[in-house]
């Protein structure tokens, strides 16, 4: 999987190269060659490693019947800028021929005038499906499904299954299993594929499908639905509404592509970013985005100077303190971020709850007091042989007792709150915590240096 990732960024930068000479020269038929000779995830990987001016360009030279396979393979944001250029009548080319999910994807990208205008050109068969997919958040199993599913009943022989099974063209992608399903069309088990061919033509659906399996249900959180497919390998599975009745089906390409979006929002989230950020957007996309994240630094920023600016009289008298302040800040800061990723990856993966956080709470706190003890005993040490003062020894590994045991509570506790206020921790966890961390650490540091000092 690395090498082909390898492969893939070796190969795009080596055709932007190529492109780049090529644009250059103005022989865009040479381009359009180029470009159209690529498989659409790599035109799609071409397109998002581009300026936004080469971007428009390199769109317009490629072959029509590659668009749809090409948009879908786009980050949401690059999408949404093509997307916001094109005419409905282009939108409903493109997506023609495209999984129902896909269309779905594609569409949510647009406004909602924009979104009938194209369900109104599709066909009534298409847009039932589409429609349906719509009907759900986009972050749950009904919003990834794919409508395409082959069900068939209990009742019928192997045989009968293999000969409709021939009527078909080809089978939806990613099919491993068939679905079964009653009368009603409610979900009852999965024929194997693997069982259909090796059993005897004969005997019916019912003696060899498996029924020891659960359907999943269309409002379930897409992470939910990635941690199902995780822990039982699957490559699909079928998507029932609340009265059990089957909607669609998933493919663990559409999980994949939820795991990938995930390891990007935790990263992109981090910084104040969303995960669909666009590499190449334009400085007037870009900036907003940015400012009103580094507002909320600012504000957090101004809150801890604050702090220090009450103790201005101590700084002035004792202005060693000024230079060891930003340690005990570090110091929280690295300790509670270290505690934070390992609490929300443990609620990202379902592994924390209310049966277990009062034992990991303890665990952070006695791993903060023997780290405290540690690097305290060890700075104590190098401010007494520095400044050649004791008393500011004991107050600085005394702050960093504080603000490293401060940070072990604060980094446990902060995820889960901030879930329960419906308030993802990833965007905000390190925001608070650093607050959190420079607040006490300097009201500890400052607070004992003024008893001692002054």
């Amino acid at each position: 999987m690395a090498t082909n990732t390898e492969e893939l960024l070796d190969l795009t930068q080596a055709h932007l190269g190529e492109i780049k000479e090529a644009l250059g020269s103005g022989t865009f038929q040479q381009v359009r060659r180029l470009l159209n000779g690529l498989r659409p995830v790599e035109i799609a990987h071409l397109l998002e490693s581009s300026p936004a001016p080469t971007r428009n360009i390199l769109w317009q030279l490629i072959d029509s019947e590659q668009e749809g396979e090409v948009l879908q393979e786009l980050s949401e944001d690059v999408q949404g800028q093509i997307l916001r250029r094109m005419e409905t009548a282009k939108v409903v080319e493109i997506t023609e021929g495209l999984d129902i999910d896909d269309i779905a994807d594609i569409l949510q990208q647009l406004p909602d005038r924009v979104i009938q205008e194209v369900l109104s050109a599709m066909d009534a068969q298409d847009r039932s499906r589409v429609e349906k997919v719509l009907s759900y958040d986009e972050d749950t199993a009904g919003g990834m499904m794919d409508t395409d599913t082959i069900t068939i009943r209990a009742d019928l022989t192997l045989d009968v299954v293999m000969r409709y099974l021939r009527r078909h063209d080809e089978l939806p992608s990613s099919t491993d299993n068939l679905i079964v399903v009653n009368r009603k069309d409610e979900f009852v088990g999965l024929l194997p594929l693997t069982k259909l061919l090796t059993s005897s033509p004969n005997i019916t659906v019912r003696e060899i499908m498996q029924t020891d399996v659960e359907a999943i249900p269309a409002t379930l959180s897409d992470s939910k639905v990635a941690s199902l497919f995780e822990k039982h390998d699957w490559i699909s599975a079928p998507v029932v509404d609340e009265g059990g009745k089957v909607v669609g089906r998933i493919t663990i390409d559409d999980v994949v592509d939820v795991i990938m979006e995930d390891a990007d929002h935790s990263l992109m989230s981090m910084a104040g970013l969303d995960e669909e950020e666009d590499t190449f957007a334009t400085v007037a996309r870009t900036t907003p985005r940015r400012a009103v994240w580094l507002g909320v630094n600012l504000l957090t920023a101004i809150i801890a100077s604050a702090v220090i600016n009450i103790y201005q009289d101590t700084i002035d008298k004792v202005v060693a303190l000024a230079v060891l302040m930003p340690i005990v800040a570090s110091m929280g800061g690295v300790a509670g971020s270290q505690t934070l990723t390992v609490v929300i990856r443990g609620m990202a993966l379902g592994q924390i709850g209310r049966n277990n956080i009062s034992w990991l709470l303890s665990r952070e706190v006695l791993v903060g007091l023997l780290n405290g003890l540690l690097w305290a005993l060890v700075m104590a040490v190098i401010a007494g042989l520095w400044f050649n003062d004791y008393t500011i020894s004991f107050i600085i590994a005394a702050a960093l007792i504080i603000n490293l045991l401060t940070a072990a509570v604060a980094g446990a506790l902060l995820p889960i709150t901030l879930r329960s206020l419906n308030i993802d921790p990833a965007l905000a966890g390190s925001v608070a915590l650093t607050t959190i961390t420079d607040v006490i650490g300097f009201f500890a540091f400052l607070g004992l240096a003024t008893y001692f000092y002054i």
